[in-house]
């Protein structure tokens, strides 16, 4: 068994569910997730990941977002980790490494879509470019609420995924 995990399993639930939180956000997903222990490797730390994810109420959802900084920014919406925030850096280095005209575009994207849909725009940023995501958040802008919400919450598992893979290669 990794080192991390058997630490994380021998932990309280409320200890082992703060561990986990930066990974997401959502403290229901942090505590479901804890509840499911004891996990024995990576793929049933993320198989149950996903599963306690995918149902959750949308409210649920909506606070990983939150703790989120939109894309090209620093500082989430609400409350975040100090190690949330840092892995959103980490993921959008590329993306933040864009010229000015390409952060400018982003910014004004970025509002467009929080206008359209009353959230900020999720995306699995690791090694996208500045363009790519500029893209994706513009086809994005063509889905209805439900198709939205739904992609949105596909890109949170996908970065919940990374980051959960991140905190067990750590230790």
């Amino acid at each position: 068994m990794n080192a991390v995990l058997e630490q994380w399993n021998s932990l309280d639930a409320e200890a082992a569910a703060a561990v986990v939180l930066p990974c997401c956000g959502s403290r229901a997903w942090a505590a479901q997730l804890a509840a499911r222990r004891p996990l024995t490797d990576e793929a049933a730390l993320l198989r149950e990941s996903s599963v306690v994810w995918l149902a959750l109420p949308e409210q649920d959802w909506r606070e990983a977002f939150d703790s989120h900084p939109r894309i090209g920014e620093q500082k989430a919406q609400k409350d975040a980790t100090t190690e949330s925030l840092r892995s959103s850096a980490q993921e959008q280095s590329v993306a933040l490494t864009a010229d000015e005209a390409a952060k400018v575009a982003l910014k004004d994207s970025n509002h467009r879509y929080e206008e359209r849909f009353g959230r900020i725009f999720i995306i699995c940023a690791s090694g996208r470019s500045a363009v790519e995501i500029l893209a994706a958040l513009e086809a994005r802008m063509n889905n209805d609420d439900v198709k939205e919400m739904q992609e949105a919450a596909e890109q949170q598992r996908q970065i919940t995924a990374l980051r959960l893979k991140r905190w067990m290669e750590a230790e």
